[in-house]
């Protein structure tokens, strides 16, 4: 009790990050003044091994400590150093979410009003109905599998970078499904067979096993990792922009193209942020070595599953094709995207593993 006291008042008497500034502020920023982003995010998470040096005054039962550095397997110097790009807090995700769903609104109702679903092509319905209502499952499996990595991210700036990165993911499942829902008053959808194909069809099998395998992941970098470096780019990026993109307005439709538009962004912004923590974490002097093989251990783990799921949807591009698509073209830009990445983040491939 006493080493607590004396701890304690050591903290109180420490000099912190901008103590002799006009400006409030205790932590150094990444750049010349702090911006908005870090004034509201960093520190806001306790942590012992800054300012909370008596310990933790909460424990679970078992005695393991609310936050730790033990909810992941990489290892680094310092987790306060992160700061996402596109540094993004509540304030300003709510407000870009707001704004993604009023643009999707307002496409979707000027597109029925002219009688834009009735235009489409009736095979392109099947496939908006049968796949892309599928799709909004394995949106949906990465947003719960984020939401609960999120938790455990050991400073405020990873817990806000995997958490926006959820919400994005359960937003656009949310839209898919509305969307959906929508064009279904105007022609005949099914509003249960996206959910049929993903437990049924072998088309999604691979995906549908891809994202059990990352839900069932208890190390919160592993499952951040395994959705933004392994999934996206070889899966769900290469079906939304390589198929949808392209092939709805080939079969009359410029506006599922529009809606899911939205995600393209999305994870832009959300690979950015992963790119810039996974390269803090493989660029640590003394840590840096064993993360990159902890990583290359994951893409052992995570691109059988994935490159699985790939070729399982091989199908689904023939009964879109009418001449526009290229599966194995797709395919082979997904793969080169995907080693683009883990080339910038300093992990290479395991051992008789090709991309």
């Amino acid at each position: 009790m006493t080493e607590n006291v004396q701890q304690s008042g050591a903290a109180g008497s420490s000099t912190f990050a901008g103590s002799d500034s006009r400006r409030y502020n205790y932590f150094e920023p990444a750049g010349r003044r702090a911006t908005l982003y870090e004034d509201v995010t960093v520190d806001v998470q306790p942590d012992p091994s800054r300012h909370l040096i008596q310990g933790w005054i909460m424990s679970f039962a078992d005695g393991m400590p609310t936050y730790g550095d033990y909810t992941t397997a990489a290892k680094c110097s310092d987790w306060h150093v992160y700061r996402s790009v596109d540094q993004e807090w509540s304030r300003t995700h709510y407000q870009r979410q707001s704004h993604i769903e009023n643009t999707i609104k307002m496409l979707v109702d000027n597109a029925r009003s002219d009688g834009a679903p009735g235009r489409f092509d009736a095979g392109w319905i099947k496939v908006l109905q049968d796949h892309f209502g599928a799709l909004k499952h394995a949106e949906f499996g990465l947003g719960v599998a984020l939401m609960k990595a999120q938790r455990d991210g050991v400073t405020q700036m990873v817990n806000n970078a995997i958490l926006t990165n959820a919400s994005y993911k359960l937003r656009l499942s949310q839209d898919i499904t509305l969307y959906l829902a929508d064009v279904g008053l105007d022609i005949e959808i099914d509003g249960d067979a996206g959910k049929k194909s993903w437990m049924e069809d072998p088309a999604w099998q691979g995906t549908r096993k891809a994202i059990e395998a990352i839900l069932a992941a208890t190390d919160h970098i592993e499952i951040y990792f395994a959705a933004n470096v392994m999934f996206e780019p070889l899966i769900g990026e290469m079906f939304r922009n390589a198929l949808i993109m392209r092939a709805g307005p080939a079969h009359n439709d410029f506006v599922t193209p529009a809606v899911v538009s939205a995600a393209s962004d999305d994870f832009r912004r959300n690979l950015a942020n992963t790119i810039t923590l996974l390269k803090m974490l493989n660029g640590d002097e003394t840590h840096g070595k064993a993360n990159r093989e902890l990583m290359s251990g994951w893409v052992e783990k995570y691109l059988p599953l994935c490159s699985e799921a790939a070729s399982g949807l091989e199908s689904v591009w023939g009964l879109a094709d009418s001449g526009e698509l290229d599966y194995a073209g797709n395919v082979g830009d997904a793969r080169l995207r995907c080693k683009d990445i883990l080339t910038e983040i300093g992990v290479g491939l395991p051992a008789g593993m090709t991309l």
